[in-house]
């Protein structure tokens, strides 16, 4: 009997990530969903079992390494396997690079670059653990958040830019390392997704740049060649396939998903 498929996604709570989780439940896979707080999940969470799928919710800090290996654990404790882990949670960071404040650029690099290492980490453990012993073949993934911004360097948007650089350097490495345990890594790049984070991003570029709010989306939108702004559920259909068995034969890749903005 084949057993449920079991996915991690951190970030869970809004926009990407509580998209991401209801395509995997969509999908047919259970869902360890995670967050700064368990109940910062409950509304994903209850999308998610509409959708007939199991959810559980658990409070962790990405930044933490011990809390993200925890947050595996009792997924894998609790849902009783693990095959997906998608390493979403992020944050971005707004302003000229000659401004950037050391205390900014840790909380930004700790989430950003060192969750998504721990994650890696957690990820490979746990999928090791259950392959050993086992007669099971079965092609485990890790999938972690980029950015258009892990493809070019963005005015006002350095250092955020420089940690999705990192994601993808973090993506290839590991993609060659954990190859031989069954394990892809791959990313997705997401462009301007109408979500709170872009809320953010655009009331700091007007709080920086002396801009109307709305007027940086508007421009970023703009320069879509689709036409319009991405909505989770876009990522979320390009996720799916990186976590079906459709993308086997695929690893230490950073495809852009952001309708016609980036070309590579």
């Amino acid at each position: 009997m084949t057993q449920t498929r079991v996915a991690l996604v951190t970030g869970a709570a809004r926009g990407i990530g509580a998209g991401i989780a209801n395509r995997l439940a969509a999908d047919g896979l259970d869902l360890a969903l995670v967050d700064l707080t368990a109940e910062a999940c409950a509304g994903t969470a209850d999308e998610v079992r509409a959708l007939g799928r199991r959810a559980v919710t658990i409070g962790a800090d990405v930044s933490d390494r011990e809390s993200v290996f925890a947050a595996t654990a009792r997924a894998l404790d609790e849902l009783g396997r693990l095959d997906v882990v998608v390493n979403n949670a992020g944050v971005a960071l707004v302003g000229p690079v000659t401004d950037v404040t050391p205390e900014a650029l840790e909380r930004l690099w700790r989430i950003n670059v060192n969750g998504v290492l721990w994650g890696i980490q957690a990820a490979a453990d746990a999928f090791r653990r259950q392959a050993s012993g086992s007669d099971e073949t079965v092609v485990r993934k890790i999938i972690n958040a980029s950015s258009i911004a892990g493809h070019d360097g963005f005015p006002m948007l350095g250092p955020y830019s420089a940690t999705k650089f990192a994601v993808r350097a973090l993506t290839q490495a590991s993609a060659r390392e954990l190859a031989a345990d069954q394990i892809t890594v791959n990313a997705y790049c997401p462009g301007v997704v109408g979500t709170d984070m872009w809320v953010e991003i655009d009331q700091a570029f007007a709080d920086l740049t002396g801009a109307a709010v709305g007027e940086t989306y508007d421009k970023f939108v703009g320069g879509i060649a689709l036409g319009r702004a991405q909505t989770p559920a876009d990522v979320a259909a390009y996720v799916s396939y990186l976590a079906s068995a459709d993308s086997d034969y695929m690893t230490g890749q950073a495809g852009l998903i952001d309708g016609g903005l980036v070309f590579r």
